[in-house]
């Protein structure tokens, strides 16, 4: 059976043109000076691929919900500079000695902390690695399936560095990874464009945190401040013979900011990947999940929470991929939307002939919270197997005022009783995230939610 990943529209008309024009020059932006021969193999390969390409449109059957007009209509340029940041309300007391930062895609290794970790294990930016770890590095970085997706190509052809997170055979991490990519946009349109790999090898085990965020994010005061701009980011993951990662990754941008992302996932015989993928921020965001199984017995759980308001969207699109037999998946997606927001899940779990016995549940629930909100959903299950157990679902629900009625029976004001109902629809999600600060930071995050 063949897996239909999301590849690289191909300009065949004159129609097209200006959505060329527009892709074409955010590709003559992101390009950096030469870097060393491999990196510079991977970036004309790529480039190659994005001059062929065009911007997605909604005629395009994985983008018809999630109209990017409004990205065209941006000129978006490279800001590289080191700026100052203050980060200390975005630190985690877990990872205080266990932290990646990178401002407008540049690595700060002022706001880095890495210290006391074991042996065998390197977390690090590209630039700064040994030639003997780059030379491992290779057979890794951008070698994902799905790496010809346009947006993936995009960042791929603009690579100069990456954030890296090693861990070698046989080690455990009790520390978790904490990798913050901060944005500092000001009045200038600015692409940046993050790129995280992770390799965990046989028998290791890891918890990684990745956070995209911007720099006046809970700033009140300062209304104005409400920069445009575009993070692409791309995040692969490889997980070797019974490798464990433990993977939570947050999208907390600007209100005007736009985020688009990819994940891929790639999972060895007996491996156990789980993510936590949450959304909150950005006026458009979409986020690519993608998972593969190259080996027996693999464990995949995937929760999402996007809790959107005003006039936000957001799209999560996921792939699970299972070829071998025995494989489990489990996979929870929760939307809450409020005003006259739009979410977008579409969600594919693939198992074909190969992969007998393989038991994966779906499921995919929203609560809308007024009339004016939206959510479009599709879980997919595509079956060829005949000995397996498979299972998917969607709901949309409404608060039910027979639920606020109790709540204000038992002296509960209305505002509260809405409050405490959302709180304990995302806290199913939250609650399962493996670092207790964080949990805290995102309880408060939803009761704070307009």
């Amino acid at each position: 059976m063949t897996i239909q990943v999301e590849s690289i529209p191909v300009s065949n008309s004159h129609g097209l043109r200006d959505r060329d024009d527009f892709l074409t020059g955010l590709l003559n932006q992101v390009i950096s000076p030469k870097t060393q021969d491999w990196l510079e193999e991977l970036r004309q390969g790529a480039a190659h691929g994005v001059r062929r390409a065009t911007i997605p449109t909604t005629r395009n059957e994985e983008w018809r919900f999630t109209d990017l007009s409004a990205l065209r209509q941006v000129q978006f340029h490279v800001d590289t500079q080191l700026k100052s940041a203050d980060i200390s309300a975005l630190t985690l007391p877990e990872a205080v000695n266990s932290r990646l930062v990178f401002v407008n895609g540049v690595y700060a290794p002022h706001l880095s902390a890495v210290a006391d970790l074991p042996s065998g294990v390197v977390v690090g930016n590209l630039a700064g690695l040994s030639q003997s770890q780059q030379e491992g590095v290779k057979p890794y970085l951008a070698q994902a399936e799905g790496s010809q997706e346009v947006f993936t190509a995009l960042n791929t052809a603009g690579i100069s560095d990456a954030a890296v997170l090693w861990v070698g055979k046989n080690v455990t991490v009790d520390t978790p990874i904490h990798m913050l990519f901060l944005n500092t946009a000001d009045k200038q349109p600015s692409i940046y464009q993050p790129r995280c790999l992770v390799v965990a090898e046989s028998s290791s085990s890891v918890t990684l945190v990745e956070d995209f965020t911007f720099a006046g994010l809970g700033d009140t005061e300062n209304t104005k401040n409400k920069p445009v701009y575009l993070t692409n980011a791309v995040t692969e993951i490889w997980l070797g013979n019974n490798a464990q990662v433990n993977h939570t990754r947050l999208a907390r941008e600007g209100v005007e900011a736009f985020h688009i992302g990819k994940t891929t996932v790639t999972q060895a015989r007996d491996s156990r990947y789980t993510c936590h993928a949450l959304t909150f921020g950005g006026r458009l965001s979409r986020h690519n999940l993608e998972v593969f199984q190259t080996g027996e017995q693999t464990e995949t759980t995937l929760n999402g929470l996007t809790m959107i308001s005003h006039k936000q969207l957001a799209d999560t699109h996921s792939v699970i991929a299972l070829n071998h037999p025995h494989g489990t998946s489990r996979q929870l997606h929760k939307c809450i939307v409020g005003d006259r927001a739009h979410a977008v899940f579409n969600g594919k779990v693939f198992v074909p002939k190969p992969a007998q016995l393989t038991d994966a549940g779906q499921l995919n629930r929203n609560l809308l919270l007024s009339p004016k909100a939206r959510v479009d959903t599709k879980p997919q299950l595509e079956i060829t197997a005949d000995n397996v157990k498979c299972a998917h679902g969607a709901t949309v629900s409404q608060l039910e005022d027979d639920e606020i009625f109790y709540l204000q029976s038992r002296g509960i004001n209305e505002s509260d009783g809405r409050k405490l109902l959302i709180n304990a629809f995302a806290a199913e999600i939250i609650n399962q995230i493996p670092v207790k600060s964080l949990q805290n930071i995102l309880l408060n995050t939803v009761n704070g939610h307009e």
